[in-house]
């Protein structure tokens, strides 16, 4: 379950030396830009799940486009797959593409799948009742998470910096397993890994991605040489998200247990995700990709993204946003 893991660009460091000049999905002969055929990433996380539903109950090819769906057990190789030319798209977050993006890859966001909504958290232990009670404390996160990214926006909005608490950096599952073991006093974690912190008992969140709208957006991104070969499979593509959202919501049960089978926890619990993950339709994909001046827009939140990325060293420089984000194929939906 390691979906949130933002990576330094070794990935694509590996692609150019490997490729040449051919560069990392540049849609050559043995890439995809060369085929009809879309290769789509998705790993673990609950808003991009509707793809399993999608492939199971043949929606791709109600649409007329030919998926080649992929799972990864581990987010960080989607990530790098799509960087070097082995997938055509993936589901990932702002975060991580705007980390390919200063690396040199060209990535294109086409559809906002959802935004964490809750299943982000800090969880701090019992004695400490809000984010300005972490000042001096041990907080585990992993270093450069989105979790990591909310830790940084609760501090600020409680008036604290990261110098005032004693980061103790530490992978997501050994975070929360060092939070429950009471070897830190506070830890920044992800569904399903909140479970696990919260069993620790008197342990409460403190603060969550739903106190910071759209702060986690996670999205469609394709390889910008792909997108502009292949419009029309792109299109489809986008198309068959909100045709399967549409499935979902009229076939509920059977939906849940798609997702949460190949999600492996029981419907049960994946029924409790639901609040903490806000799957974005049409309408609200259009909002996002609106330009604005707060955080619900993906144009104002990739600035705020892209100054996090430079300021934790996870970017050598502010990533350009130029053909980033591309509303057209939301917009075509009918």
């Amino acid at each position: 379950m390691r979906r949130r893991r933002l990576t330094r660009l070794l990935a694509v460091a590996a692609c150019a030396t490997l490729l040449g000049t051919a560069g990392c999905g540049d849609g050559g002969d043995s890439g995809g830009a060369g085929s009809t055929t879309v290769r789509l990433g998705f790993s673990a996380w609950p808003g991009w799940f509707p793809w399993q539903v999608a492939q199971e109950k043949g929606l791709f090819e109600a649409n007329g486009v030919d998926v080649e769906l992929t799972w990864f057990d581990s987010y960080t190789d989607s990530l790098q797959a799509l960087s070097t030319g082995n997938l055509d798209a993936n589901s990932q977050t702002l975060n991580d593409t705007l980390t390919s993006v200063s690396g040199g890859a060209e990535q294109t966001i086409v559809l906002v799948n959802d935004n964490s909504t809750g299943n982000d958290q800090v969880i701090a232990a019992p004695g400490i009742a809000d984010v300005a009670g972490l000042r001096g404390r041990k907080v585990a996160v992993e270093q450069g998470t989105v979790d990591h990214y909310l830790l940084l926006l609760a501090l600020e909005r409680a008036g604290l910096s990261e110098r005032d608490i004693v980061l103790t950096p530490l992978l997501t599952d050994a975070a929360a397993a060092a939070f429950v073991a009471g070897q830190v006093d506070a830890v920044g974690a992800f569904a399903p890994f909140t479970t696990t912190a919260l069993g620790r008992a008197g342990s409460r969140a403190v603060a969550t991605s739903k106190d910071f709208p759209g702060a986690i957006p996670d999205h469609l991104a394709f390889d910008s040489g792909y997108l502009r070969k292949h419009p029309e499979q792109v299109q489809k593509v986008v198309q068959t998200w909100f045709d399967t959202l549409d499935w979902i919501a009229a076939n509920e049960a059977e939906a849940v247990a798609i997702m949460a089978r190949r999600g492996g926890v029981s419907e049960a619990d994946y029924r409790t995700y639901d609040a903490g993950t806000t799957i974005f339709d049409r309408e609200r994909n259009i909002a996002a990709f609106s330009p604005g001046g707060d955080a619900t827009h993906l144009d104002f939140q990739a600035d705020r993204i892209a100054d996090f990325l430079v300021r934790t060293g996870l970017a050598p420089g502010k990533p350009s946003l130029d053909g980033l984000l591309e509303p057209k194929f939301v917009h075509a939906v009918t």
